[in-house]
């Protein structure tokens, strides 16, 4: 009660004569509301940057592990990588060369013409070089049945050289009769495009790979 009975009583103009003790406490509590703005303005701020600092930490590290876990791996894996394309080549090499190219054609031909298609339209277009193939595509259009279509992929299947045939936007339709023409029962028309493919070798793949990345490095700077 004294402690208020002096607050009270306290002048305004005279703060030199104030008791001791409310010198204190005016003290205390100025640099309370000092540090109690300071932490506020300040602290507060710094506060809100290290848990932003905190959460980033926390996604640092787990990029880290991932990273260092794909690292550890990485001698293995690449060793993979190096036989799956040691395969890949293998595989590509049982592909027809440059050389066995026109034959193949001839041959694919001659088995479309032995299991009784009539052939209206094979026409090869120019090769198109990929990493370590190249691949061939065939405009073509032939009228049939359905066993001579059947007959015919059953001889290409059967040729001495490993052969792949891709169909691209081909269509296999009724045959529809001109005029003062029979109509043919069961016959079909396959028309479209296919793609026949042949390996590359070495220099020719090294070609193939320096003309993409400049093409590739073309279409960057458009």
């Amino acid at each position: 009660m004294k402690f208020l009975d002096e607050i009270r009583s306290l002048d305004r103009n005279n703060v030199g004569g104030w008791p001791q003790s409310v010198k204190i406490f005016f003290t205390v509590l100025v640099f309370a509301v000092v540090l109690l703005v300071g932490w506020y303005f300040f602290v507060s701020s710094q506060q809100d940057t290290l848990t932003s600092l905190a959460s980033k930490e926390e996604g640092l590290k787990q990029e880290f592990s991932t990273k260092q876990a794909k690292a550890v791996n990485l001698e293995a894996l690449q060793q993979q990588l190096d036989e799956m394309q040691d395969m890949l080549r293998q595989l590509l090499r049982q592909l027809p060369s440059k050389t066995e190219m026109p034959e193949l054609l001839i041959d694919i031909s001659q088995t479309a013409l032995s299991a009784g298609l009539q052939s209206d339209l094979f026409q090869p277009g120019p090769e198109v070089p990929k990493d370590f193939y190249a691949e061939k595509p065939i405009t073509l259009r032939m009228t049939g049945t359905y066993h001579q279509f059947g007959t015919f992929i059953s001889g290409v299947a059967s040729l001495p050289r490993v052969v792949i045939l891709t169909l691209h936007d081909v269509s296999l339709t009724p045959k529809t009769p001109t005029k003062g023409e029979a109509v043919s029962d069961g016959q079909l028309v396959l028309q479209g495009t296919v793609k026949t493919y042949r390996y590359l070798d070495d220099e020719e793949s090294a070609a193939a790979n320096k003309e993409n990345k400049k093409n590739a490095k073309a279409g960057g700077q458009k």
